[in-house]
């Protein structure tokens, strides 16, 4: 869980054997604001003969967070996950302490040292996958070897979408750094859509007809689930209840890149073209081990506001958010001034119009298309492996997008190997 600390302090307590009989013992810290995670570790020194065996436990301004007596000495708290004993939730600041019991402190008393540890909210790019399967429907992957996976390609968070349930929600380990984000793929006969980011995103998921699916996707915006389209120009089941449902987001990439991905993609560009500001994000919509088909194939790089789901689910619904076909794909970070992928430049700000594109882990004779709301305008031909970059002005135009175009042995043709959202311009 390490990222990088803003601040922390340490506390030295001198506890006297006298005070075994008081046992609770609060030391009071202030927690700043804005933190997204809390560390705590204790070391215990006898002074003199004796075992001294001090208990360990945590208090907000509020309420006990947790206890975990003489079995811990290092414990942490964030938003969404916990050391085991303790729980999880907001850390608003203000004045918190840590919670000492002297269960047995030696004649000549006991030193501890207290050490308070703060991880501050940190806006970061964050990879992973927004649309995955497991042994809760139709998957055979397990919640712990779906996480594994996914931490050995060095991912960051996993949405779990089983179909029509949310059991899985239930489940999510704990004892792991990977983000789960609890979903659910909403699947009808005419079509598939993810709510993402609450346990229960709606209490009935039959829909037989477009009043009922009006109905769900309402009641799952209410519930605060972000909603995804998912794959929806594919020949198996495409999305038929039109396009004129409310959403957040649309699966413009399912899977490995193919004809599918071919259509949506043209129709996400005619949809941009024709002014709609619409979010594009992709998904391995992985089941079981098969050739292709795997997790994080594409990845999703997420612009997020710190490492929880909702911090990720945040930077979705901003649009910033760029796909790469394998978690060690190409990266792209296109921006105008301040503005990033999802954001609009206002032409009055004054920071200077020029479109500025940089590239990692490109390989000589990728293609990278520049396209607006004309499609493509500008190409480039990567001359060398790893990192470039292109500037350029920018004219009235409604939006830029970048893509990366790679040849691929396996498939003996050129698939897109990342795709950027727009930055928009007013």
């Amino acid at each position: 869980m390490g990222r990088e600390e803003t601040a922390s302090r340490t506390i030295v307590r001198t506890i006297r054997h006298e005070e075994e009989r008081d046992y609770y013992l609060e030391l009071p810290f202030e927690l700043p604001e804005r933190m997204e995670e809390l560390h705590i570790g204790i070391e215990v020194e006898p002074l003199g003969e004796g075992r001294a065996v001090i208990d360990l436990g945590l208090k907000d301004a509020s309420r006990i967070r947790g206890w975990s007596g003489g079995a811990r000495t290092a414990i942490a708290v964030g938003r969404e996950k916990a050391t085991p004993g303790y729980l999880p939730g907001e850390l608003n600041a203000g004045t918190w302490a840590v919670l000492l019991g002297a269960y047995r402190v030696p004649p000549a008393g006991c030193r501890v040292t207290v050490s308070v540890r703060f991880v501050p909210e940190t806006h970061r790019w964050l990879k992973g996958d927004l649309h995955t399967h497991t042994e809760h429907s139709d998957g055979t992957y397990t919640l712990r070897e779906a996480g594994a996976i996914m931490e050995s390609l060095g991912c960051d968070f996993i949405a779990t979408t089983d179909h029509n349930t949310i059991s899985q929600n239930d489940a999510h380990p704990q004892d792991t750094d990977l983000v789960f984000i609890p979903g659910m793929e909403l699947t009808t006969t005419r079509g598939h859509a993810n709510l993402l980011g609450v346990r229960e995103p709606v209490r009935d998921f039959r829909a037989a007809g477009p009043d009922d699916l009006r109905s769900r996707l309402a009641e799952a915006k209410r519930s605060g689930a972000l909603v995804v389209l998912n794959h929806t120009h594919c020949e198996y089941c495409p999305w038929e209840w039109g396009f004129d449902v409310e959403c957040d987001a649309v699966e413009v990439w399912n899977g490995p890149w193919t004809e599918r991905n071919d259509r949506a993609l043209m129709w996400w560009q005619s949809r941009l073209a024709a002014g709609e500001r619409l979010v594009a994000v992709g998904g391995s919509d992985v089941h079981r081990p098969h050739p292709y088909v795997r997790h994080a194939m594409p990845t999703t790089w997420v612009y997020a506001a710190s490492r929880t789901s909702a911090g990720i689910l945040e930077g979705v619904r901003k649009g910033h958010i760029f796909l790469s076909y394998a978690p060690d794909g190409p990266t792209l970070d296109l921006t105008i001034g301040s503005c990033i992928m999802g954001d609009a430049y206002d032409r009055r700000s004054g920071e200077g119009e020029r479109m500025t594109l940089s590239l990692t882990r490109l390989l000589k004779g990728d293609t990278v298309k520049i396209v607006s709301e004309q499609d493509e305008e500008r190409r480039y031909t990567a001359e060398k492996d790893g990192e470039c970059g292109y500037s350029w002005p920018v004219p009235g135009r409604k939006f830029y997008r970048a893509e990366v175009w790679r040849y691929f042995p396996e498939a003996d043709r050129e698939l897109l190997a990342a795709l950027g959202n727009p930055v928009y311009l007013e």
